[in-house]
């Protein structure tokens, strides 16, 4: 028995041996090989996945580009709208097609959507009608060609007047940009117009939303590649073509480049030695460092790395082998200590069956060893009533259990394998509709984000029922809700009872199907704005409407701008109709003034005469200062513009109103003005502030408070006072009272020249439009802010500069009476024969010999016949081909000892444009005989 026993003992100690030694090798290869595998099943299935990735894109692009050329049809069908709806309220108001024409190109130029994307119009020889930037506005582009040689405006006519409309693919400029881009455009023939309107998109911004997308799939690539490991530490990478890391667990390395990491193996960059293994099929294998013992590059790694061409990517794969081993490993450790218990399990029941039984054991062992090997089938066949029997018995029991449990564990696997790949194909099916249905709703968000939350309109979309379907942005801003908190709830509940009852009459024109268009006025934050509201019947295909388009825009600044202009060439109108009465009557009063004088003189001692001359003399007077005021208004008075010291300007001006007003009005002055000065007439600017000031303290007869204010002001967008104001830089001068304010009237009214509110005659009524026509000589602009009952602030804006300046000081002209005047010789030219008579004697009376004539053409003819001429005296305005200017330069150098004196009825700047010479002495109509001879007397110091 001890033979048997050390016998089997030997036995089973050689079987357990040969099989550790002849498997256990085995098994860890092929457990290092399984490893090795799943790395690569890993590397690419992300290789897959960033693949599917690559695809995707490029599908989105055509996408993108699609959805683009969508915008672009819907951008030039809304300026479509847009010119009908102008053209439609032209002829409600009475306006020209040309009038409604211009002022909806205007619009549509200053029309941004998008990446800074634009509406351009071109009529059919391509002369561009409207186009935001200068380089191309207004031009004839037909020659124009881009950098492939193309003339594309010209192309682009052509396809929409052969098809109608189309796209086209060109290279053109960006607003404010010098380098021409790739750009598609959608353009449109307009036959009833006679032009072409497109609009397009660079695909410069396609790709930008591509590298948006991309970058975002590398972050997906990120965040999925962390829960990746292969082995225990090892890990994925992927790198680009410039040996940029894209994706790595190492934040020393993520995103960097890493060209210049070594591989001690090859003394190359690993990056170069990892690119040219891709896609081999073998793994590199070099030496690197540990986490745990960096710089020490003594342990084997292997790395497998696929190319990915569409991203230009390289995806790999790292592993340390020791790591790739370590499975085998524990798994052959795990095997020997098996193989050890159960050696010594055999060797305690070898035991305990070698001293009970042989013959039973055996039998039983020969029955486990078949079905160890896969019999199943296989008895015992012991038939005993003892411990041994029984054993037996429930031995061959359990093999037919295990024979029963393993056929219906095999049907279970099949049948569970066949649902489960059922229930995966379902998964994905479901997953690929999901992604497309998160692609479309993309699609769809970017298209209204881009196209409807661009334009300036509050824009609602209901079905038949009344039910909103889509708002844009500036609608939920109005109703101060989310979108989502609006969509699919009824218009009536969304907005004020007030509106939804004047919007239900054009509801129900369009249930039938009939668009409206109806302006409306609505008050926010105490302002009144004007609006224009448009309804558009959507219909399905048996042409019942199944929604409506409600679009609602701001048309307060195209009718502020549009009273502005009226008023403005309504004033300029008056200003002109002013400036030639103020003419002619400046040359009615230098004949009365004239005789007048005359009068006086021949009967200086009639004390009764001269008791009716001298008011008729001071009446001419007042007459002459109403017209001086009119040619203010008409912006033809003379001026002299400087750059002025406010500062100085101002304190003067207070002095003289301290001492002019009331004590109980208060007067105060607050100068916010750094470096800029204003540039106009020092002199005329402070009877503008004289009038100004005066007229408040009219405005406060109980007494108040008078504030001037000055500031700079910088504009560089849309402002309208009296006008659009152009942008610069500006001086604001304001004059602010506490006083009654203008009535409605008055505030419409008070530029206009006669107009006053103060009765018994006690106004003249030029006040104000004498500043009015003194700002806009200047170039300047001009507002009144009114309160009514509690006061009225006008605003004077007036161009400024930087350069530093004082007022200039006025000095004196000194009076020198010209040498001997008996027998010098004068040329009058003057083409009113009564004026041209007083002229003439009052001239003869100082002793001057005087040759007269009508026009300056004469006046040439007869000076080379002429013995030596001592002056010049000339009307500015004469008929013929030369004006009085004119005759001056000609004489100028023909006798340049010859005193130059013009006379004019208003501004010589009028006069066509002709510039004059500060040589020449200005006398303005009317004037008396002593201010003709100092005249003289000036003209004889400037020479």
């Amino acid at each position: 028995m001890q033979r048997l026993f050390f016998a089997l003992l030997i036995i089973l100690s050689m079987i357990f041996t040969a099989l550790y030694f002849y498997s256990v090798p085995v098994i860890k290869k092929k457990v290092f090989d399984i490893e090795l595998t799943s790395s690569r099943i890993v590397l690419d299935s992300v290789f897959s996945l960033a693949n599917k990735m690559y695809f995707d894109t490029e599908k989105l692009r055509s996408q993108a580009l699609n959805s683009h050329k969508q915008q672009l049809q819907a951008v030039v069908e809304l300026a479509e709208s847009y010119l009908d709806t102008e053209y439609e309220k032209a002829r409600n108001q009475g306006k020209t097609e040309q009038q409604a024409r211009q002022q909806a190109f205007d619009t549509i130029r200053k029309l941004k959507y998008g990446s800074n994307d634009y509406i351009w119009i071109s009529d059919y020889n391509s002369v561009i009608l409207s186009h935001p930037d200068p380089r191309y506005h207004g031009q004839d582009v037909s020659e124009r060609l881009s950098n492939d040689g193309e003339a594309a405006i010209p192309t682009m006519v052509k396809i929409a007047l052969d098809q109608g409309q189309g796209f086209h693919q060109y290279q053109w400029f960006r607003l404010d940009a010098e380098r021409q881009q790739d750009k598609v455009s959608f353009v449109k023939n307009y036959p009833q117009w006679g032009i072409v309107i497109g609009s397009g998109v660079y695909l410069d911004d396609l790709e930008g939303d591509i590298a948006r997308i991309r970058k975002e799939a590398i972050q997906e690539l990120r965040e999925g590649l962390k829960e990746i490991r292969i082995a225990s530490s090892g890990y994925l990478f992927i790198f680009d073509a410039d040996t940029n890391m894209l994706v790595h667990p190492n934040p020393n390395i993520d995103g960097k480049n890493f060209l210049d990491l070594i591989s001690p193996s090859t003394g190359n960059p690993i990056a170069k030695d990892l690119i040219q293994v891709a896609d081999t099929g073998t793994e590199l294998s070099y030496k690197w460092d540990r986490p745990d013992d960096p710089g020490n590059y003594i342990y084997d790694k292997l790395s497998l790395v696929r190319y990915l061409p569409g991203f230009d990517w390289y995806i790999g794969s790292s592993v340390y082998v020791d790591e790739l081993r370590s499975s085998s490993e524990l798994l052959a450790e795990r095997i020997l200590t098996i193989a050890i218990i159960a050696l010594v399990i055999a060797l305690i029941l070898l035991l305990l069956f070698s001293q009970w039984v042989t013959r039973p054991i055996k039998q039983l062992a020969e029955t486990a060893v078949k079905v160890t090997e896969g019999d199943l089938s296989a008895k015992s066949g012991i038939r005993s009533d003892d411990e041994m029997g029984l054993l037996a018995r429930t031995f061959d029991d359990m093999v037919d259990r295990l024979r029963d449990n393993i056929n219906n564990l095999d049907s279970k696997v099949e049948h569970r394998t066949q649902v489960l790949a059922e229930k995966n194909l379902e998964l994905q099916d479901a997953s690929r509709k999901m992604a497309n249905a998160k692609q479309a709703l993309a699609l769809s968000e970017q298209r209204q984000r881009l196209i409807l939350d661009a334009l300036p309109a509050q824009i609602v979309f209901t079905d038949s029922d009344m039910n909103i379907l889509f708002v844009n942005q500036r609608f939920a801003d109005r109703v101060q809700r989310d979108k989502t908190a609006v969509i699919n709830r009824p218009l009536h509940k969304m907005i004020s009872p007030k509106i939804f009852s004047a919007i239900s009459k054009q509801l129900d024109e369009a249930q039938p199907g009939e668009p409206s268009i109806v302006e409306y006025k609505d008050i926010r934050d105490n302002k009144e704005l004007i609006f224009k509201r448009t309804l558009i019947p959507f219909c399905n295909a048996d042409n019942s409407v199944n929604g409506i388009l409600i679009l609602a825009i701001d048309i307060t600044a195209e009718k502020d701008a549009l009273r502005h202009l009226n008023e403005a060439q309504r004033m300029n109108a008056v200003g002109q109709m002013a400036g030639g009465l103020a003419h002619d009557f400046n040359n009615l009063l230098t004949i009365i003034l004239g005789n007048l004088y005359s009068a006086g003189d021949h009967y200086r001692h009639d004390d009764e005469l001269t008791r009716y001359l001298d008011p008729a003399i001071r009446a001419t007077r007042r007459g002459a200062d109403i017209t001086s005021r009119l040619l203010s208004f008409s912006r033809r008075q003379p001026l002299s513009p400087c750059l002025i010291d406010l500062e100085t300007l101002m304190n003067e001006t207070l002095q003289l109103l301290s001492n002019s007003l009331p004590d109980k009005i208060k007067i105060d002055f607050i100068n916010s003005t750094d470096a800029l000065s204003p540039f106009a007439d020092p002199g005329r600017l402070e009877d503008a502030l004289v009038n100004l000031a005066f007229n408040a303290r009219d405005a406060m007869p109980d007494g108040g408070e008078l504030r001037f204010s000055a500031c700079n002001l910088e504009v560089d967008s849309l402002l309208v006072m009296d006008e659009q104001v152009n942008p610069g830089n500006y001086i604001q001068i304001s004059i602010s009272d506490t006083g009654c304010g203008f009535s409605t009237l008055a505030q419409e009214q008070a530029f206009e020249p006669f107009f006053t509110t103060k009765t018994g005659g006690a106004g003249s009524g030029l006040g104000l439009s004498m500043v009015y026509g003194f700002v806009k000589q200047s170039k300047g602009y001009i507002s009144i802010e009114n309160e009514l009952s509690q006061g009225a602030t006008i605003r004077l804006l007036l161009p400024a500069r930087s350069e530093a300046a004082v007022i200039p000081e006025l000095v004196e002209a000194e009076t020198d009476h010209p040498q001997q005047a008996s027998g010098k010789l004068v040329l009058l030219v003057e083409d009113d024969h009564d004026v041209r008579a007083i002229i003439r004697q009052q001239l003869i009376d100082m002793e001057f010999d005087v040759i007269d004539t009508h026009s300056a053409d004469e006046a040439v003819r007869l000076i080379p016949l002429l013995p030596e001429l001592y002056a010049l005296v000339s009307d500015i305005m004469l008929p013929g081909e030369l004006n009085g200017i004119q005759l001056a330069d000609w004489l100028k150098p023909q006798d340049s000892q010859c005193r130059i004196v013009l006379i004019s009825g208003y501004s010589y700047q009028q006069s066509e444009g002709t510039p004059i010479d500060p040589a020449y002495t200005l006398l303005n109509k009317p004037f008396a005989a002593a201010e003709l001879k100092q005249a003289i007397s000036r003209a004889t110091r400037v020479l």
